[in-house]
Order: C-alpha cells, then structure tokens, then sequence
C-alpha cells in the first residue's frame, strides 16, 4: 500500500476507485465499505483508493472555536489507521491536510480539483451520511449529479449494524470510554490496540518496586506515544505485547497522562511485561516496532502522594493482570496480526 500526503505526486494513480472518510478504527462497518470498494475497483481495473483526513475535521473546527472539548476522542494513531488499512487490502491512500483551505473549499470545487483532476475518480463509494465541501453544502444528490456530467459512478453503503447496533467510531469511543473492551473488539472486529517504535522514558520505573514483581530493575516499561491529547480510551490495562517474541506477552499497561509524576500533558502508553524473556537482554525492547492489544480494563488512572503510593498500586495492578489472564485463553492461541510499515510519499 502506498501512502501520499495530498494528491500532486507523480506515483499516485492516474485513476482510482475511490472512498472518503476519517476512518477513525477501522470498524467493521468500514471494513464492510473498504470490501465493496475493494470488489468494484478490482471489477473496474482500477486501484482502491483511501482518501481521509489529518487532522480530524472536527479537531480543527474545535481548535478553531477555541472550544478544544468538542474534538473528538481518537481511537487510533494515523500509523493505526494506516496499517489496518492495508490490512484491508487498499492499495493506495491519500492523506489531505484539514485547514482553513480546505475547510472553505466548495462542494464544486472539491468535486472539479480533488476527485476530477487530482485523482481521476471513476467511482466513488460514500456512507450514508456523506456531506462535503464548505459548511457541509454538499451531499449524495449533488455528488450523484456531478458524477453523471464528469464521467465518475457513484454508490452509497447503508449503516452496518451487529445485533441491531449501528457500527460507528462514536459507539466505539462509547464503549472505550466505558471501559468495555469486549464490547469495543466486537465493534472493531479485533482487540483493541495501539502500535508504535518502543522510545526511551524517565527510566522513574527501574526504581518503583525494586522488591516488587519488577525485581531489581523495578518496574521497567515499554513506552509508546500516543500522538494524540485526547486518547478514546485511558486507564491501566491486562494486555498482551506482539512483535517481540513469538507467542505475544502478557503484561500491564498504563494509558495516560501520568498525573503522579508528570504535568506535561503528553500521552503514553507505558506496558510492563510480566515475565521479561532473557533472551531480549535488558534493553531489548528499545527502537521495536510493537503493537500492544489493550484486553481488559482493570481501572482508572489516578494520582498518587508519592511514589510509594504509586509503587504500591502498580503492585497490585500487575497481581490483577495476572489473575485475569490467567483466566483467559493461551496467548498461544492469540491472533498474531503484524504490524505493518507504509511509505509515506
């Protein structure tokens, strides 16, 4: 799959099947629309191709408010959506910038500049509640229409429902802000995850419990950024590692913003593993590229009077984890789905 930050480059494709959305999640109602539009461009000739956007149009539209409350939650990091897109079997997709440029664009104009003569659309898949172009003045009507005089087909995908639910990213912050991981996997059509390169933290983990289940090195993690301030989900998680060894590892994470010990407002995702393999040596997991699955919610975040407070609480998370994955199946058994690299052109 090949990824383009906007559409003026020589590698794109000269024509495309085409659908357009945030696709925040890759739910399965848009797994359902990513498989027909996948069948119609192969049915075509033509290569399937993604358009959304970076940021979210309502991140924008909520910064420029100055109200940053009405953005919504993100379950996923761009790298996320990009890998399951591929997932997916998209072949190309095309990454717009959502400034006040765009946003004021027409629906005329989007139609004539970006789906006519910047990508050559052939066919153009939307959802059922598809709106475009300045103050959302466009809809299926006016895209029906102008694809009729431009030469584009153009098909609308009702909502996709599971057990009388409709499947949407709202229902999916719904169910990670509730703590309802089964739920939000059976959404998902896949545990919940968050992947990235494994950085350097504040190495504070090494001295929390020394003689806890850290051992001497205390409570060492395994820490990705979250790129956005606002996750859909947060708290400490019983979660299993892939992508470095074979099975996954169990372990416990903490997703958040760390009040105990930082004030900065970054986002991390902070996973100790319970049982470190030898084999990695101490520092085996730094530069990784790994994707943890978050399975089960043991509680919420919290802020401590201290580090012994906090050491002591992580204590008891990592007995908890333990407990409930114990009950659970064999990571053996466990989906071992990679995580994926995409150009960005």
């Amino acid at each position: 799959m090949q990824v383009f930050r906007g559409f003026h480059h020589p590698g794109i494709a000269p024509a495309c099947a085409l659908t357009i959305g945030n696709f925040d999640g890759v739910h399965r109602g848009h797994q359902a629309m990513l498989a027909l539009l996948k069948s119609e461009a192969e049915h075509r000739g033509l290569p399937s191709c993604v358009m959304t956007f970076e940021p979210h149009p309502r991140d924008y539209f909520a910064t420029v408010a100055g109200k940053p409350d009405l953005a919504p939650a993100r379950i996923a990091t761009l790298r996320d959506k990009l890998g399951e897109l591929h997932r997916c079997g998209i072949d190309q997709v095309v990454v717009l910038r959502f400034d006040r440029a765009f946003a004021a664009q027409s629906p005329q104009a989007f139609i004539d500049d970006v789906l006519v003569r910047g990508l050559g659309t052939k066919y153009v898949l939307v959802g059922d509640d598809f709106r475009f172009g300045a103050k959302r003045a466009g809809d299926y009507a006016m895209l029906d229409a102008a694809g009729q005089q431009a030469g584009f087909d153009v098909a609308r995908m009702n909502s996709y429902e599971v057990r009388g639910l409709r499947v949407s990213s709202s229902a999916v912050r719904e169910a990670l802000a509730g703590g309802d991981m089964a739920s939000a996997a059976a959404l998902l059509g896949r545990p919940y995850s968050i992947s990235g390169h494994v950085v350097h933290g504040e190495k504070l983990g090494r001295s929390l419990g020394a003689s806890a289940p850290g051992g001497d090195d205390g409570f060492r993690t395994l820490n990705l950024r979250f790129s956005h301030p606002k996750p859909a989900a947060l708290g400490i998680y019983a979660v299993r590692v892939h992508g470095l060894t074979r099975p996954p590892l169990d372990g416990v994470a903490s997703l958040g913003k760390r009040p105990t010990v930082d004030d900065s407002g970054r986002v991390l995702l902070e996973t100790y593993v319970l049982g470190w393999p030898a084999a990695l040596g101490a520092d085996g997991g730094y530069g990784k590229l790994i994707r943890v699955e978050l399975l089960h919610k043991l509680r919420d975040e919290a802020r401590y009077d201290g580090l012994p407070a906090l050491s002591k609480a992580i204590e008891k998370d990592v007995a908890d984890a333990r407990a409930w994955l114990a009950s659970q199946p064999s990571a053996h058994a466990a989906e071992n789905r990679q995580t994926s690299r995409d150009r960005i052109i």
